[in-house]
């Protein structure tokens, strides 16, 4: 029988208090989700009430009523609430609490690709710097589940080490559903064969090394490279045919094809830019002043007492919370209008180089902090409704020494496109050159990057005879 050892070690780890925790998931919602989360605290905390629903009742009802007791007792939850914590009914029990949660579990609200991923990510066992990391990740990727920007860039923005954004990027590529965290289709596809059968496969080498091919249906070509019969590549091409392109497509947002704007900006009656926050679909919440009052009450019993002042503390946090993450959004638009009035002016052609890093050193911030303000944010602007995460990118100097974007080189590309003659499609290469003309200095490598960002095909396959 083997000895058996007790061993003794010490080690600091780095935790978020649960008041922090949901402080950040506050400021990381979105517009729809912020105002669910909201909803769900109106029906769980009993001291939290919505300032919008009482100003509707005070126009129905007499306000020397709505100041009675007798008023309030008419309400079924004032009146629930109110005998439990002064003892008039029995102890609050197991029953009571399970009665809560049926109430908070029937709420549903579809849950979004971010939230599925960062619960996964609550339970990875990972170094805090990795974990740091992931967030910032999962911030970043699109509506597809796709990081659509090198993790270099991602390191700048957010000033973090490519150990460990590398390690975070592994990790998140290991969550389901498969394909997630991937740069474009053919890496999102690779993962989710290497996931099933491993990387040795036929289907693995082909999407790897002949994706093109297949994509023109160039099965006898393909058989020849690997020494096989077209009927097996065709049965290849079949199994490839059940992947999915588009990962995160189960989590999509256009289920509810209404996104409300965070914020609006425009010009005031100055003709000046500002902006403004869009907060009408949010209730205004308070903390119920009855209840407040109950603490000092003299028949109020000691756990009714602890309670409330438990409730009422996840109360003022909450919304603290909601007030710190307004004021955040709408700060980061503020510093938008003053490094973008090109884009605002003349559109999404003149967006300039922004990183997050530049706003939250204006705004004395953590680059992470303004990565989670704007994630699933959204601006709506004289050129449409934006991502705010858009705003933020790289790009290149002109040959005039103007600043252009990456967003604006897309455009660049997307109205070259869009004006070729559809029976001689313009290649990458002469894309390159007519952007050199307009001094725009990119390598054809770019283009073609760009190109397949925009889901344009080859100039082969956009030609038409």
């Amino acid at each position: 029988m083997p000895d058996t050892f007790l061993h003794q070690s010490l080690s600091q780890q780095q935790t978020l208090a649960p008041q922090m925790r949901k402080s950040l998931e506050i400021l990381q919602a979105g517009t729809l989700e912020l105002s669910q989360l909201v909803r769900q605290a109106l029906e769980t905390n009993p001291v939290l009430e919505d300032l919008t629903e009482i100003q509707s009742l005070d126009d129905g009802a007499d306000a020397e009523d709505l100041d009675s007791l007798e008023y309030l007792n008419t309400t079924d939850d004032d009146w629930r609430e109110r005998s439990i914590l002064e003892g008039k009914s029995s102890p609050w029990t197991q029953d009571d609490e399970e009665r809560r949660q049926r109430v908070y579990d029937s709420i549903v609200a579809p849950e979004t690709l971010q939230q599925h991923l960062q619960h996964q990510l609550d339970l990875s066992m990972v170094d805090p710097s990795v974990r740091e990391a992931a967030r910032a990740i999962l911030g970043n990727l699109d509506e597809r589940g796709f990081l659509d920007q090198p993790l270099k860039t991602l390191g700048i923005q957010l000033a973090l080490k490519p150990k460990d954004l590398q390690a975070a990027l592994t990790l998140v590529q290991s969550f389901e559903p498969a394909g997630i965290g991937a740069s474009g289709i053919q890496e999102s596809l690779l993962l989710q064969l290497a996931r099933t059968d491993g990387e040795e496969t036929i289907e693995y080498k082909i999407v790897r090394d002949h994706l093109e091919d297949l994509a023109r249906k160039r099965h006898p070509q393909i058989a020849r490279a690997f020494g096989t019969t077209v009927e097996r590549i065709a049965e290849a091409a079949s199994r490839i045919g059940r992947l999915t392109p588009n990962p995160g497509g189960e989590f999509d947002p256009t289920g509810n094809p209404y996104i409300l704007p965070d914020a609006i900006i425009e010009r005031d009656e100055d003709f000046n830019w500002s902006a403004r926050l869009t907060g009408e679909h949010l209730p205004t919440l308070r903390i119920n002043d009855f209840y407040k009052d109950m603490i000092g009450k003299n028949g109020t019993d000691s756990k009714a007492r602890q309670f409330l002042r438990d409730q009422i503390r996840d109360g003022r946090s909450l919304i603290h919370a909601i007030s710190l993450r307004q004021e955040t959004i709408l700060a980061i638009a503020h510093k938008l209008i003053e490094h973008q009035p090109l884009f605002l002016k003349k559109g999404h052609r003149h967006l300039r180089p922004l990183t997050m890093n530049d706003i939250a050193d204006e705004l004395s911030l953590h680059a992470t902090t303004i990565s989670r303000a704007v994630a699933g944010k959204y601006v709506l602007t004289p050129h449409g409704l934006m991502e705010m995460r858009a705003f933020f990118a790289t790009g290149y100097q002109t040959s005039d020494g103007a600043e252009v974007s990456n967003a604006g080189v897309r455009e660049a590309i997307q109205q070259l496109v869009s004006s070729e003659n559809p029976e001689k499609p313009l290649s990458d290469e002469v894309i390159m050159k007519a952007l050199d003309k307009q001094g725009i200095k990119v390598a054809r490598r770019t283009v073609a990057k760009y190109r397949e960002q925009l889901n344009i095909l080859p100039s082969h396959l956009r030609k038409t005879f």
